[in-house]
């Protein structure tokens, strides 16, 4: 897992000219795109988010659209539409920025649930139908959604089918008081945006996509996968719980975060790195707790502190993993 880790170093390294002091954020953005899932960025603005995606968009030398979710945009306005060429006699498709390699659906909880609606679709089955017609979108395909946690006014909470939807959800935050001094001094002359390389050929991230499929996890790591999310589903503070696919992605964000350090097997820490991540935003929590304020990340932290990790079995195991 060598070639993954000194590509992925490679790709944050770039990332970090642009997005300072957020190595974990952004590293976490990559785990999504090696396992072809989707990200949402949550937070207020300001704080980077678009930056980002255009980064990641811009180091790996995939094409980037980017959709500003507003009330009257429309499922058209999103997938593209078929236009009656009449020199032709026939109907031509108008591609939408959905037809890109990064989308950034920005403050996706403005648009009205039949525009999120329209990008079920595409995140899920990386297709999209319009008039009766399916179009394949191009690979890699990810979609970084942003929203502002703080306002409410205007917006369309996205449904718990579309939260399930996405592979992680991150948190960027403010700078500490070093790095917004250093973004100032990149900032100074022009955005650094501007001249920042390309640094990964496409067909060697589509080659580690195939990679890191093949990072091992011991079946006591499977079992402590599915008890963690059975416990999500137990909790009683819990109205839904993380679902199969919060299982599978976590799962898969294991074996991803496992191949950017350099192994080629998954350890109970590396479950517990991703966990909140990937299972907080699938957690529904019930109305009598949220007035406790009890919230999802203290649940995950909870249910990681109460289910057992795998015992010195699988500790000896990984051990000879680790020795070779």
């Amino acid at each position: 897992m060598e070639e993954v880790q000194r590509i992925a170093a490679r790709i944050v390294n770039n990332v970090e000219q642009v997005i300072v002091g957020k190595r974990r954020i952004v590293e976490l953005v990559l785990v999504a795109l090696l396992c072809r899932g989707h990200v949402l960025i949550e937070d207020v603005p300001g704080t980077g988010k678009t930056m980002l995606a255009k980064s990641i968009a811009r180091s790996i030398g995939s094409s980037f659209k980017r959709i500003q979710c507003t009330p009257d945009l429309l499922p058209g306005d999103v997938t593209g539409v078929s236009i009656f060429n009449q020199q032709t006699r026939e109907f031509e498709f108008r591609p939408g920025p959905i037809m890109a390699q990064i989308v950034l659906a920005d403050e996706i909880n403005r648009a009205t649930p039949k525009t999120q609606s329209a990008l079920l679709e595409a995140m899920e089955e990386r297709q999209i139908t319009v008039d009766g017609v399916t179009h394949a979108l191009p690979q890699p395909f990810i979609v970084l959604a942003t929203q502002n946690p703080i306002e409410y006014e205007g917006t369309f909470p996205l449904p718990e089918a579309q939260l399930d939807r996405f592979l992680l959800r991150v948190h960027l935050g403010y700078a500490d008081r070093l790095d917004e001094i250093a973004i100032l001094k990149r900032q100074r002359e022009g955005h650094p945006l501007e001249t920042l390389p390309t640094v990964v050929d496409m067909n060697d991230l589509l080659h580690l996509q195939e990679v890191i499929k093949q990072v091992h996890v011991d079946d006591l790591i499977v079992e402590y996968i599915v008890a963690l999310t059975t416990a999500t589903r137990d909790h009683g503070d819990v109205y839904l719980g993380a679902s199969t696919r919060g299982a599978l992605a976590l799962y898969r964000a294991a074996q991803a975060w496992a191949a950017l350090n350099g192994r080629d097997f998954v350890t109970p820490d590396d479950v517990k790195v991703l966990a909140q991540p990937v299972l907080s935003h699938r957690l529904i929590v019930s109305p009598a707790a949220r007035v406790r304020n009890v919230t999802a990340q203290t649940i995950i932290d909870e249910v990681l502190a109460a289910v057992p990790v795998p015992g010195a079995r699988a500790g000896r195991r990984f051990e000879r993993m680790a020795a070779g």
